[in-house]
């Protein structure tokens, strides 16, 4: 799962100093000198806790990039010196945000889902297409939760995706996370006729995304192809050769569908 940017919000009142320039270096996805920048406006002294919340959030992006555990490392000492009193209301989003992110690449699922379902509600704050981000962030946490469990607990996390993704679709039905985690979650509890129909549904309304399609029918032609597709041709015959065979005529019927509405 790709987790983008979310931008950094405008600085209490700062000037075009260090901080500002590291927010800025941090928005256009130039972690070194982001870090390197915050490290200088910490040194300083001022506005440590904004300060803070920069080295965090770019040192949490470096790591995605490199793996390099002790960026994950420097991440979680800097959320754990920041004191959200002291943050404006958006930072404190930005705060929570990074938390999640945090304890997702620390693999504690669960709790990256919980922080993760706290921002969404004001992740808007944060900028025009953080919402979506998180929403995505919140699904894929949830679906590895749901991988390490089984049975009745495993149905249920995909249950709790499907009716979120559900409200999020009334809500905005352009929305492409959602779209793309009701097909997952779908087929992770089993019901893969919804998974198929809600996929259709996606690949046809994917014009309406931010970035008219592109990203959203990409991801759901990996998920069908790689998913629902052997998963239902399983179903459909649960044994070789005519399994081979459903999956061939599951995959050209798809093609068939994406030729339609290109």
């Amino acid at each position: 799962m790709a987790f983008g940017l979310v931008l950094l919000g405008a600085a209490s009142a700062a000037p075009p100093d260090a901080l500002a320039q590291a927010r800025q270096h941090y928005n256009l996805g130039q972690y070194d000198a982001a870090i390197e920048l915050a490290a200088k406006a910490k040194a300083a002294g001022g506005q440590v806790d904004a300060v803070n919340l920069v080295l965090a959030r770019s040192s949490l992006e470096r790591y995605r990039v490199r793996a390099d555990r002790v960026d994950l490392d420097h991440a979680r000492e800097a959320l754990n010196e920041i004191r959200p009193e002291n943050l404006l209301p958006r930072e404190r989003t930005e705060f929570v945000i990074g938390l999640g992110e945090s304890l997702y690449l620390e693999e504690s699922y669960g709790a990256a889902a919980e922080m993760f379902g706290l921002a969404m509600a004001r992740a808007g704050e944060v900028g025009p297409a953080a919402r979506e981000r998180v929403l995505d962030w919140w699904g894929s946490a949830l679906d590895r939760r749901a991988q390490e469990t089984t049975g009745e607990e495993r149905t249920a996390i995909y249950r709790r995706v499907v009716l979120r993704m559900e409200d999020e679709l009334a809500r905005d039905s352009a929305s492409g996370a959602a779209a793309y985690w009701l097909v997952a979650a779908a087929r992770g509890m089993g019901d893969l006729d919804r998974a198929w129909s809600t996929a259709i549904a996606g690949w046809v309304r994917a014009r309406m995304t931010s970035e008219h399609g592109a990203v959203l029918r990409a991801d759901l032609d990996r998920l069908m192809t790689q998913a629902v597709i052997p998963d239902r041709a399983r179903q459909i015959a649960p044994t070789d050769p005519k399994r081979t065979q459903a999956a061939d005529e599951l995959r050209a019927e798809w093609q068939r569908i994406k030729d339609k509405w290109k």
